[in-house]
């Protein structure tokens, strides 16, 4: 049996990711902080015949994504794909510029993408030891590789957390074990970023796949639209 738990799920990349690795026959484990969301999600893959569970749990609180993570082990007979991509939302992320930034700003950022990356990596890593196999993927935006001043805090965090990832790649090389980073150069679903095209999440979710199946040996892949609107890596 095989499985993939993604860390962040929501009705766009995460759904994506979700029907890409479903529809290879993976069962898929949908982690969030918001029970209602994870239960339509559910139900719109149940329906499209993918096994799908909701294990609700914020990123935020080590203990409970830990033991969502190990529910869903135990539910699918482990994990085999661990995908890491929560996205703040407005209200609860905020934006700053570099020298408008506070240590408190960057502090939440890390907490949510880095600290919370590795909790969930300690979580499934020892059973991919054991078992000698696995894939550990890491989103962010292409703020990580490709500074963008108006959300300097957010591409702080980001940055340590692409590092972190592909430093764990090397760290993982010949033990059967991938980690990469993906990083979207692209607004998600609808543009709100002033020069930034928006890409459908299906045209994303590929990349995923490819990491997991045909380039373990990649640390990264960096996901672009041309100037067509067409996909390139």
């Amino acid at each position: 049996m095989t499985s993939i738990a993604i860390v962040g799920a929501g009705p766009q990349l995460g759904l994506a990711i979700a029907r890409t690795f479903g529809s290879q026959g993976y069962d898929v484990a949908l982690i969030s902080r918001n029970h209602a969301k994870l239960d339509d999600l559910v139900g719109t893959l149940t329906a499209e015949g993918i096994a799908a569970a909701a294990f609700p749990a914020d990123v935020l609180d080590r203990d409970t994504l830990t033991q969502a993570l190990k529910d869903a082990a135990t539910q699918f007979g482990g994990i085999d794909v661990l995908e890491y991509s929560p996205v703040g939302s407005f209200g609860i992320t905020t934006l700053t510029a570099p020298a408008g930034t506070e240590p408190s700003h960057v502090e939440f950022e890390m907490n949510f993408q880095l600290y919370g990356a590795i909790a969930a990596t300690k979580a499934v890593l020892p059973a991919m030891r054991e078992a000698g196999a696995g894939t550990l993927l890491y989103t962010t935006g292409a703020g990580s590789i490709w500074p963008d001043p108006h959300v300097a805090n957010v591409n702080a965090a980001a940055a340590a957390l692409r590092n972190w990832a592909m430093n764990l790649h090397k760290e993982l090389a010949s033990t059967g074990i991938q980690a990469a980073h993906v990083g979207i150069d692209a607004s998600i679903g609808v543009s709100v970023l002033a020069g930034v095209e928006a890409a459908r999440p299906e045209q994303i979710s590929p990349m995923y796949w490819e990491l997991h199946t045909t380039k373990r040996d990649e640390d990264e892949l960096v996901f672009k639209l041309d100037a067509e609107g067409f996909p390139r890596s």
